[in-house]
Order: structure tokens, then C-alpha cells, then sequence
């Protein structure tokens, strides 16, 4: 028998922030980035999600296109 897991929804709010503190830290400028846009799959692997996650997360608002 497999346990059950709940969620709640201050979980998805911390994983939310820590994703996002991820992200900022990894395309933060003056970090040793010269390029100033990112291609998709740079984005991708730069975070290691898929092509369907990295769309969640424009059409979520949880990364700008720009």
C-alpha cells in the first residue's frame, strides 16, 4: 500500500518562491553572462525542465517571455 501525499497550498507558495530564487540566481546579469536573452533551450537546460514545464511557468506568470 502506497501513502498518500497532500499538498497544500503553502507548499506550492514555498516551492514557487524557491524556484523563483533558483531562477534569479541563475540569469542574475553581472554574473558572468554575457549574452543578454537566453534561448529556450538554454533556459531549459540552465534548469533542467521541460519544454511543457518552461511553458507552464510563461503562462503562469511565474517567467516573463522577456
Amino acid at each position: 500500500m502506497t501513502a498518500i501525499e497532500l499538498i497544500t497550498k503553502e507548499d506550492l507558495k514555498q516551492f514557487k518562491s524557491e524556484l523563483l530564487t533558483e531562477i534569479k540566481a541563475i540569469v542574475q546579469p553581472g554574473q558572468g553572462q554575457s549574452k543578454q536573452w537566453l534561448k529556450s533551450n538554454e533556459v531549459r537546460k540552465l534548469l533542467n525542465i521541460s519544454p511543457g514545464t518552461l511553458q507552464n511557468l510563461r503562462i503562469n506568470g511565474t517567467l516573463r517571455y522577456t
